[in-house]
């Protein structure tokens, strides 16, 4: 083994000292970045009041909104009156106007069950009371006297007793309301109630079988038009779903984002030749557009629709316009440091040559920047699809206003989930055209 003298380390010591002799940065820095992470991590609970956040969080809610994304309910009321029992459903019941449903039976003493899931979950009302069963326990209800009663027992955790009322909680298949004389019933259904055809629909309730055979061989419902015609005009027409006031929305919103994007690429194209130092050496001049265009982009997209809808009112044209002055600012920057990124090398030859400006350009730069053009521009324009939805909830119309409209009654979360599917579909198809695109104009499609 050789042994390494005083003055040989201090030759290796020298010639490597970027190993041997690292600063306090390069040893530490990891760890104070790591260190910096946490601290920040701890400040930020004590900042927002995470636990507290946390603890009085109604997170019930969720599933709650969540299953009604993916259901519907029905709410007949039952009132005693004397040995009657009526059933009353609400105007514009998914069910029709005179509904008959299978899991309400009328028994052979003048009671009512009401079957409110397949699992046991069940409702008898008779002139005196009404008997609930659910999760494996039977509950009668007195409701002949001046307020609703438990008989014989103390109320399950699942059930919650107020001075006129006694409302039970049946989980996910809905639940009931018991008050004396009157019982209100609320049972859910997975899935959309009435999709196709609404209830005022000839078609409304039939099989698919029956529809399909009407449309193609049956009689004309309509002597003046056609069962397809009849059929498309009920789909487009539908008042429960309104298709075609969403689809029409939707198509405003692509248009939008479309123009708005154009407009603002064909505005940015030539200033960013003008800001680009490189190109146009005039520090004045490359100065004031560039805080032009930081400008445009520093005021939100948001903010601009809000401005525009004052001054021209709301609908598509401000939704447009807010997307071209802030596609104007972000691609007029993307655009003006991809010009001062070009290897110069190809434009000083064609200048040699004494080429016009034109033709410097033409041969010179736009080989070196479409890619960058074209990538950029197509990406703003995939995520301008996002962003016109969320414009027109402030009255830049298409489809933004109606999801908004839905989700501010919070009653009606299918059709936002109707809606959000759609603008999923939406941008889950222009993310594929613009990669496709970007790949066939790029020259990188694979082969």
């Amino acid at each position: 083994m050789s042994v390494i003298d005083a003055s040989r380390m201090h030759e290796i010591e020298a010639r490597y000292p970027d190993i041997l002799h690292r600063s306090f940065r390069q040893r530490f820095g990891g760890l104070m970045i790591a260190i910096g992470i946490i601290l920040y991590g701890f400040y930020a609970v004590w900042f927002f009041d995470l636990p507290k956040l946390v603890a009085e969080a109604h997170w019930e809610r969720v599933g709650i909104y969540l299953s009604e994304w993916i259901s519907y309910d029905v709410q007949p009321e039952f009132r005693v009156s004397g040995d009657k029992i009526s059933v009353k459903y609400p105007r514009f019941s998914p069910l029709g106007d005179d509904p008959h449903p299978d899991w309400v039976t009328n028994n052979a003493d003048g009671s009512v069950t009401v079957s409110v899931s397949g699992t046991g979950r069940a409702v008898t009302i008779n002139k005196t009371q009404a008997i609930v069963t659910a999760h494996g326990v039977t509950v009668p209800i007195d409701i002949s006297g001046d307020s609703p009663k438990v008989i014989g027992m103390d109320a399950p955790s699942w059930m919650t007793v107020y001075d006129d009322n006694i409302l039970a909680n049946l989980g996910f298949a809905g639940d009931v309301s018991i008050s004396t004389d009157r019982v209100k019933i609320r049972k859910r259904f997975l899935g959309w109630a009435n999709f196709i055809f609404d209830t005022q629909s000839p078609f409304f309730d039939k099989p698919a079988t029956e529809v399909v055979s009407l449309i193609v061989a049956g009689p004309r419902l309509k002597p003046d038009e056609s069962n397809l015609a009849l059929a498309f005009d009920n789909f487009w027409n539908n008042t429960a779903w309104q298709h075609g006031d969403v689809l029409t929305k939707l198509f405003q919103t692509i248009v939008m984002a479309f123009l708005g994007t154009l407009l603002g690429a064909l505005a940015a194209f030539p200033m960013s030749f003008l800001a680009a130092r490189n190109i146009t050496p005039n520090r004045l001049v490359n100065q004031i557009l560039k805080r032009f265009f930081d400008f445009l982009r520093s005021v939100d997209m948001l903010i601009w629709a809000l401005f525009l809808t004052r001054a021209f009112g709301p609908g598509p044209l401000a939704g447009s316009g807010a997307i071209f002055l802030t596609e104007a600012g972000t691609l007029g920057k993307l655009y003006s440091e991809g010009l001062e990124n070009i290897d110069n090398k190809p434009r000083e030859g064609i200048k040699s040559t004494g080429s016009s400006t034109v033709l410097v350009h033409r041969y010179g730069i736009m080989p070196q920047i479409v890619p960058v053009i074209v990538s950029q521009t197509l990406y703003q324009w995939e995520s301008n699809v996002r962003g016109a939805t969320i414009i027109g909830a402030v009255g830049a119309g298409g489809i933004g206003l109606k999801l908004w409209e839905a989700m501010r009654t919070n009653a009606n979360w299918e059709n936002v989930a109707y809606m959000v599917l759609l603008i999923l579909i939406v941008v889950f198809l222009f993310d594929m055209a613009s990669n496709a695109l970007r790949s066939r104009l790029m020259g990188t499609r694979n082969r």
